[in-house]
């Protein structure tokens, strides 16, 4: 059983964070709609990720939209503004990320919104909230990273700001308000009352920090320092990082250094908890060097011998695996998260003989409730393709309105 079975979401957000909320909500069993621009639809469908396209879609657009429907409607057109009112009226949440202001002045704003349906869900995202200097900064995912301090965190000592490589501050951004949405329903569950939920990629990133802030705020606000070498947490001490081996690569976690220096039987590195910190770099550099190239009888020790004494030992570590070798590992087969999503060829095209479904692999919802998994085989929505149908909803109803009176 789907939780958010029976619940309508109106999509109005585009790019990453909006639909990535969407995205979870649509997982969990919620009706998605996008609310599309006609010719162009959500700007993501030409945001590619490595210059990959799907029947003229981004791969992109097709990772974060799946599973939804779309409708398109001119909000600038009175008679479309018309369909998407009546479609608020009737729906349960909806999310927009336009600039402050828009929404106000096509009168699709929380207070209006509100006189059309006063239980609904406004789900509103921005890059920096609605006050402040930053508020018409672009909302986008690495100036958000710029300028949360994430940047100084990552790489070692002598890089300059290391950004993730990952559209972070987006996906977080999208799973608090999805968050916010689902406490927003328990509430209108009990209150029977609407609420407005609002999320920013700043906000967002500074909460993805609260372990490193905490830190600051409470230790005389120092800049955090990244180590030399092997940085894997500005913070913490020796060992904890990544280390190359004769042949791949070891990440170590926290620990006491004794138990490390008798599992790899090297002296130096039994320091005390507190050395940990003060004699981090120097720690790291014996660590590196050991595990690189310690040898026994003449032969360099590999990733496989390091990993065998360290497990004996119960120290926490784990060799470092790419893409292939975890799509390949056990582990991953036994989670299950891959997920092939596809959609029928569509009838309209006419100038290919190919009429085969389009298909694309990804990932499912990593959620679990009672051991149910949440996987949905339908891929992202042509643009447009649910408008007749949606349409042709909103007459019915509005008929069978105007009969019952």
């Amino acid at each position: 059983m789907q939780p958010l079975k029976g619940i309508t979401v109106l999509e109005f957000s585009q790019y990453l964070a909006g639909p990535y909320a969407g995205l979870r909500l649509a997982d969990l069993g919620a009706r998605v709609i996008k609310v599309e621009r006609p010719g162009s639809g959500d700007a993501c469908r030409s945001l590619a990720t490595k210059d990959l396209w799907v029947e003229g879609d981004s791969l992109l657009f097709h990772t974060i939209n799946r599973n939804k429907e779309s409708f398109c409607a001119d909000l600038k057109n009175p008679h479309d503004l018309n369909a998407v009112r009546q479609l608020i009226a009737q729906a349960d949440v909806m999310t927009h990320n336009f600039r402050p202001g828009v929404m106000e002045k096509i009168g699709l704003d929380y207070t209006s919104v509100k006189a059309l349906n006063t239980q609904i869900i406004y789900g509103e995202v921005s890059g920096y909230g609605n006050e402040g200097p930053w508020v018409h900064k672009p909302g986008q995912d690495l100036l958000a990273q710029a300028v949360s301090g994430v940047g100084w965190l990552s790489g070692n000592r002598s890089d300059g700001p290391v950004p993730l490589g990952l559209a972070i501050a987006d996906m977080l951004c999208g799973t608090h308000l999805a968050q916010g949405i689902l406490a927003a329903l328990v509430r209108r569950k009990k209150l029977g009352i609407g609420a407005k939920v609002q999320a920013s990629l700043l906000e967002s990133m500074v909460d993805f920090q609260f372990e490193g802030l905490t830190t600051y705020l409470n230790n005389g606000r120092q800049l955090p320092t990244r180590s030399e070498i092997a940085n894997a947490h500005a913070f913490l001490g020796a060992p904890y990082g990544i280390y190359q081996t004769s042949d791949h690569w070891i990440a170590i976690s926290m620990g006491p250094l004794g138990p490390l220096a008798e599992a790899l039987q090297c002296p130096a590195l039994n320091k005390s908890d507190s050395e940990a910190f003060s004699q981090r770099d120097a720690i790291k550099a014996v660590l590196a060097e050991h595990l690189r190239t310690q040898t026994t009888d003449h032969c360099t020790q590999t990733t496989d011998h390091w990993m065998a004494r360290l497990n004996a030992a119960g120290i926490w570590a784990s060799e470092v695996v790419d893409y292939d070798q975890l799509l390949h590992h056990p582990a991953f087969k036994a989670v299950a998260m891959e997920l092939q999503v596809s959609r029928p060829a569509s009838s309209a095209d006419h100038s290919s003989s190919d009429k085969s479904a389009v298909t694309v692999n990804t990932t499912r919802c990593p959620l679990r409730i009672n051991g149910q998994r949440f996987t949905s085989a339908k891929a992202a929505p042509r643009l447009g393709e649910d408008t007749d149908h949606i349409r042709n909803s909103l007459r019915e109803s509005s008929n069978q309105r105007e009969a019952a009176q």
